[in-house]
């Protein structure tokens, strides 16, 4: 029997602070990395938005004073349920486990929070962070569509942002970088380039791709990884910077 990959060996995937380490660094700001189990075509793994969330999370806390939180694995993959092995979580559920969190952070003096997504399906987190300002939690969704552009003309990405949808150039070169020992041969040979998908959401992936794939992966390198994530990470300072205002006696 073929037995399931495991990375765990290589990949840091929990904070491990103690109590009194967080104490310590009081952050008034915490970070929550969001990613999903989705197929990824036959050669990256079916973590790999939680992957890319949380290796961006752990570069953001090794940059900025804020709490590290462990990542969220499942999301809204509902596009992805063709293939075998996806999950996916309702919308309504994935709101209320982001509020509680913020919840739980506010009971524990913390009051800003950015949710760095790995899934561009869990289109429910701008609502979520469009109603935090009246519900006492302030939020940021990270990275936005200006952090990718900055960072793909960093890393000399190639694709466009709407050809490079699923498991293209960019997810590649962040796991080439990264988790290189995760990936399967065959993503030198698997682009594949959808076109006008006007009905995605209605019909899922599987009506524009048969692979899973939606991008162009031959194109990727592990030093567009290693520049896309070094891009993300200083523009994250901004979102700080927005986030911590006024919190911790800092003039609003």
């Amino acid at each position: 029997m073929t037995q399931p990959t495991s990375g765990h060996d290589a990949v840091v995937f929990l904070p491990t602070d103690t109590t009194e380490e967080i104490r310590e660094r009081g952050a008034v700001v915490a970070v929550l990395p969001v990613g999903s189990f989705e197929q990824h075509g036959p050669f990256l793994p079916m973590a790999t938005d939680t992957l890319i969330a949380n290796e961006l999370a752990h570069r953001i806390a090794g940059s900025h004073a804020v709490l590290l939180l462990p990542p969220l694995t499942v999301s809204c993959s509902h596009e992805h349920a063709d293939w075998p092995g996806t999950v996916s979580i309702s919308a309504v559920t994935l709101h209320h486990v982001v509020e509680d969190v913020a919840r739980s952070l506010r009971n524990s003096g913390v009051h800003a929070l950015a949710l760095v997504n790995g899934h561009g399906g869990n289109y429910v987190l701008r609502n979520t962070v469009q109603e935090s300002a009246a519900r006492g939690t302030r939020m940021s969704l990270f990275p936005g569509p200006a952090d990718w552009r900055s960072a793909g003309a960093a890393a000399g990405i190639v694709t466009s942002a709407r050809d490079d949808m699923h498991a293209g150039e960019i997810e590649t070169s962040i796991l080439l970088h990264t988790h290189p020992q995760l990936l399967r041969p065959g993503y030198a040979s698997g682009d594949h380039c959808a076109g006008d998908r006007a009905h995605l959401l209605t019909l899922g992936m599987r009506a524009y791709t048969e692979s899973g794939v939606i991008g162009r992966p031959s194109r990727a390198t592990a030093a567009k990884g290693k520049a896309l994530l070094e891009s993300l990470t200083d523009s994250f300072g901004a979102h700080h910077a927005l986030l911590s205002r006024g919190i911790g006696g800092d003039a609003p």
